[in-house]
């Protein structure tokens, strides 16, 4: 009998005042007897209106109906034939606008945990049972997959899996893209990334650290070197700046340095006193999107007594997730909302200050969301010690730059079909941030898989012919 419970089985959090001082996870999941109460919530529709939120179609009733039944090992199986990272996608994944938000029991209360219960099959299954795989028998095709982040790992697995020879080439020493250089250890704990990735590379992909491609090697050399078809997964990591005075100065960071140099040289584990990345004691953090939440926070934790997040527009036009935002003013983030900096002061080269403006909402822009206009002689200033600019990222242009015949949108963002993912090169593949800018972990999985079974399918039927 489902339980008819408006509000979803509440998942145990550390004390705000605690964590800020730590990098220790958040949110501290569901024990079984939790989850399976929560599976029970859903009312296994037969429309099943939240697979059609899931960019990846995981089949939702069914992996929560084998839940509910305590069945933990069917319900992974039913989760990771469609995810290969259900661990990551039930922490970061924004439920709440995808699968949760067609949840028929948000009608009246809150929608079936769909992420906490991923999170706790994922993890339930990795400490209880023997979760390696196997290789499939090799069909002696070549595949590249340039990245390693969520939509490199997907392509990857999914053609791994169908026997192609995958081989991975990262620009960077450590696998994983965003998931391991941008979203804080107190979101995604970097062990847990490492034992996902694992699973693809048991599959058999093999795999190239500190290899740039377009610097490194070409895409043309991987032509060259046998590659049948070529996925490129990588990513967004060229930070936008607001172009202001100041912008210079020692103690400005683009929120992807300073996420990079906390998560990559794992500043995480150090003293505050001897951390590669110094905060400072007062630090604003400029946007207002899920990176901004995690600099702040971030920031927090590394010793600052003061964060702001400065963003131009209201609350209501935030576009970071509800729960980023709620735990952040948990925290003891301050939000000053509807400001904007117009400079940054220095002294002897250092960030001193911050001279902000106070803005008024307008009409709606091509967003939908209402455009922040100055207020005429509204200005002030803010002393700061450190200042990091989370106003988004597109992607880096060295590929776009050396691959001739690779057609590029005015943001640099690599043009796909649609359909296919195959780019303007034929068996070139794109998929995830490169081809949409910054945007969530899901979708850009959502385009590997989608990109791999494209592959798949033309490499058959060229095979075939």
């Amino acid at each position: 009998m489902a339980n008819m419970s408006l509000h979803k089985v509440k998942m145990k959090e550390v004390d705000p005042v605690v964590r800020s001082g730590n990098f220790e996870e958040v949110a501290m999941g569901y024990t079984l007897e939790e989850a399976m109460e929560e599976a029970t919530r859903c009312l296994q529709c037969k429309h099943k209106p939240c697979v059609s939120g899931c960019p990846v179609n995981v089949r939702i009733p069914e992996f929560i109906e084998a839940l509910a039944a305590g069945d933990i090992e069917t319900a992974y199986q039913v989760l990771t034939s469609e995810n290969k990272l259900p661990a990551i996608c039930g922490r970061v994944c924004p439920q709440e606008k995808q699968c949760e938000e067609r949840c028929v029991r948000a009608i009246k209360g809150e929608p079936v945990g769909v992420g906490r219960l991923e999170r706790f099959v994922a993890d339930y299954y990795m400490e209880h049972f023997n979760g390696k795989q196997e290789k499939a028998t090799t069909n002696g095709i070549k595949v590249a997959v340039v990245g390693s982040g969520p939509a490199s790992i997907t392509c990857a697995g999914e053609l791994a899996a169908k026997g192609y020879e995958v081989t991975m080439f990262e620009a960077l020493h450590e696998l994983g893209g965003v998931l391991v250089y941008g979203i804080p250890e107190f979101r995604l704990p970097k062990d847990l990334v490492k034992k996902e990735i694992q699973k693809v590379l048991d599959l058999g992909v093999q795999v190239h650290k500190n290899v740039i491609v377009g610097k490194s090697i070409t895409v043309e050399d991987l032509v060259e070197d046998g590659f049948k078809s070529i996925f490129i997964g990588s990513g967004a990591g060229l930070p936008r700046f607001m172009n202001i005075e100041g912008e210079n100065l020692n103690g400005v960071y683009s929120a992807n340095e300073f996420l990079t140099r906390v998560n990559l040289m794992k500043a995480y584990q150090f003293p505050y006193t001897n951390t590669p990345v110094n905060a400072g004691d007062k630090v604003a953090v400029v946007g207002g999107g899920n990176v901004a939440m995690d600099a702040a926070r971030t920031a927090k934790r590394l010793g600052a007594s003061e964060v702001h997040i400065v963003y131009r527009r209201s609350e209501e036009e935030l576009p970071a997730r509800l729960e980023e935002v709620h735990h952040a003013k948990e925290e003891g983030i301050l939000f000053d909302l509807l400001t904007n900096p117009v400079s940054i002061q220095g002294e002897n080269g250092h960030v001193a200050g911050m001279t902000c403006i106070r803005m008024k909402l307008g009409e709606p822009d091509e967003s939908g969301r209402r455009s922040p206009v100055e207020d005429p002689g509204s200005e002030f200033s803010m002393p700061m010690d450190t200042v990091v600019i989370a106003i988004g990222q597109t992607p880096n242009p060295l590929i776009k730059n050396t691959t001739v015949g690779l057609s590029v949108n005015r943001k640099g963002c690599i043009v796909v079909d649609e359909e296919s993912m195959e780019t303007s090169l034929e068996n070139v593949y794109a998929g995830g941030d490169v081809v949409t800018g910054a945007a969530t972990v899901i979708l850009a999985m959502g385009a590997g898989k989608k990109a791999a079974e494209a592959i798949h399918a033309k490499l058959t039927q060229q095979t075939q012919e």
